[in-house]
């Protein structure tokens, strides 16, 4: 499509800002490990809940998400507000406190804790290999697919521009950088979904349009539907879910930063909030695009369908710095967390125990530059044509690796009698299973695969567990979950009287997101 001279400059505008916030932000700091893996531990309440969700939304949510909406209709929020009832309850009511109070740089710590080296460099493998081949190389597909659409530029192109501009301020500014650059691609994220939202609504006739479909909206769906059957949620939703919001460093990092654990409980309860509505500012357009657009063939296309076709000059470079924010925040978050596990877990653990900050810092971005290229060398895994949207597959592709990670950290930290012996054969059985069951039976929902791998590896964690030797109960201490988990500590307890309580805003996102799942079950 050609752009007005308008759309480009609200585009160029919106991309020089982002690179310039993020190289003004790198300079801000003090370039130690502390500030540049975790921006300090300055973060407040507002910061961590808006980038949790900057991070998270990305490419194959507008693109892919949307594309599942189109095809598939209103279950493709499930997933979605899934993470509400399920990830970010464990975060905010099991995992937080012993993340926080240990003081960790990187969610393997805590293993390396609770069981030991082994252990931790098992979730170190698993949580790159996810980074690399799932979340850096399918969100530069997207967003590259995404631009050659809009654009015409050659989707190799698209995928060096982006991965060249956002890798700029990631490896110069560390999670600083990339926490202010996020801030600004959530606002621009948000306007943009909402002007989308609001002209396709409009050109399908109204809230009557969106109305006339909620006949259909089914969040709960039979057992024999081939992506999204109702059994999901006894494993495959329950693991992915967990894994993804509770126990994964890309979302935890921000966590890990707070100011204190009460910012961090509210960041996360303010998280939810927004995870409740960006999704429905993805999913309406697609609900009420069949009416406009009802034979696509790809649905993955519908994203930059809708920008072309409905949005005047102005709003259509607004939607596209939209899309591009969702891109470079989620990206920045990956290549960050690569860092951050490279460096801790990897160079000061094996290599350079007695390296100085800056001997880390410069490991760190030399790291960063590496997960890039890779990242780039990945994508080619994707430039395939798929008869489903590429979201799907994305969500096939976590549940080869995290239902070894769930169980690691579910039994780890609710049960002292798990072993460093059991934690490892989850970890290290969990591609093996999957891969395995996937040959056996590569007709069954990935959902339904994803959860039987997960109670397998649960039940041989338990199994070995049994009968090898735990450890000694003197040092589980601090590591165990127990009811004194939910409180706060003493000295920040008079931070959440009255409205500033996190189980009050808590308590009302959820009744919002049970009320959705009981009307439309």
């Amino acid at each position: 499509m050609n752009l007005s001279t308008l759309d480009l400059i609200i585009f160029g505008v919106y991309i020089l800002g982002v690179i310039s916030l993020g190289i003004y932000a790198s300079r801000k700091g003090k370039q130690t490990k502390r500030d540049y893996f975790l921006a300090g531990d300055k973060l407040p309440w507002w910061m961590i809940g808006g980038s949790i969700i900057a991070s998270n939304i990305s490419s194959h949510h507008l693109v892919g998400a949307m594309g599942v909406a189109y095809s598939r209709g209103f279950v493709a929020i499930a997933m979605e507000w899934g993470a509400i009832l399920i990830g970010f309850n464990a975060l905010l009511w099991i995992f937080l406190p012993f993340y926080i109070r240990n003081g960790f740089y990187t969610i393997p710590e805590f293993l390396q804790k609770r069981f030991g080296a082994a252990a931790r460099t098992t979730y170190a493998t698993l949580i790159l290999l996810t980074y690399v081949f799932v979340e850096i190389a399918a969100v530069l597909y997207l967003g590259a697919l995404s631009l050659h659409s809009l654009l015409g530029i050659p989707v190799i192109a698209s995928i060096l521009v982006l991965a060249v501009f956002t890798g700029i301020y990631t490896i110069a500014g560390g999670l600083r950088a990339v926490i202010w650059t996020e801030m600004l691609q959530l606002i621009v994220l948000v306007l943009g979904g909402v002007a989308l939202t609001v002209a396709t609504v409009n050109a399908a006739g109204g809230m009557d349009a969106v109305m006339e479909t909620s006949k259909d909206w089914d969040l709960i769906l039979p057992a024999n539907d081939p992506d999204f059957p109702w059994t999901m949620y006894l494993g495959g939703t329950l693991c992915i879910s967990i894994f993804y919001c509770a126990t994964n460093q890309f979302i935890v990092q921000r966590v890990l930063a707070a100011k204190n654990e009460w910012h961090a409980r509210m960041g996360v309860v303010f998280g939810d909030y927004l995870k409740f509505l960006i999704p429905i500012i993805i999913t309406v357009p697609a609900l009420v695009a069949p009416k406009l657009f009802p034979n696509l063939e790809k649905p993955d296309l519908l994203f930059p369908t809708l920008v072309e076709n409905l949005l005047p000059a102005g709003l259509v470079g607004l939607v596209m710095a939209g899309l591009i924010s969702a891109v470079m925040s989620h990206l920045s978050g990956a290549i960050n967390s690569c860092t951050t596990i490279l460096t801790v877990d990897v160079y000061l653990t094996y290599f350079r125990k007695d390296a100085s900050d800056a001997q880390a810092v410069r490991f760190g971005r030399i790291a960063g530059a590496t997960i890039i290229v890779l990242g780039i060398l990945c994508t080619g895994l994707f430039m395939t044509q798929s008869d489903k949207p590429v979201f799907l597959y994305l969500m096939n592709a976590y549940g080869l690796f995290t239902p070894g990670i769930a169980v690691m950290f579910l039994l780890g930290i609710l049960w002292k009698r798990t072993t460093h012996a059991g934690a490892l054969t989850a970890g290290i059985l969990t591609i093996p299973l999957s891969i395995a069951l996937e040959m056996i039976f590569p007709t069954m929902p990935f959902f339904n695969r994803t959860g039987i791998v997960f109670w397998t590896c649960m039940l041989l964690c338990v199994l070995v567990s049994l009968v090898t030797k735990p450890k000694p109960e003197a040092e589980l201490v601090g590591l165990i979950w127990n009811k004194e988990s939910l409180s706060l500590l003493p000295a920040e307890r008079d931070q959440q009287r009255g409205l500033r309580n996190p189980f009050i805003w808590w308590a009302i996102v959820t009744a919002m997101v049970l009320y959705f799942y009981i009307r439309y079950a």
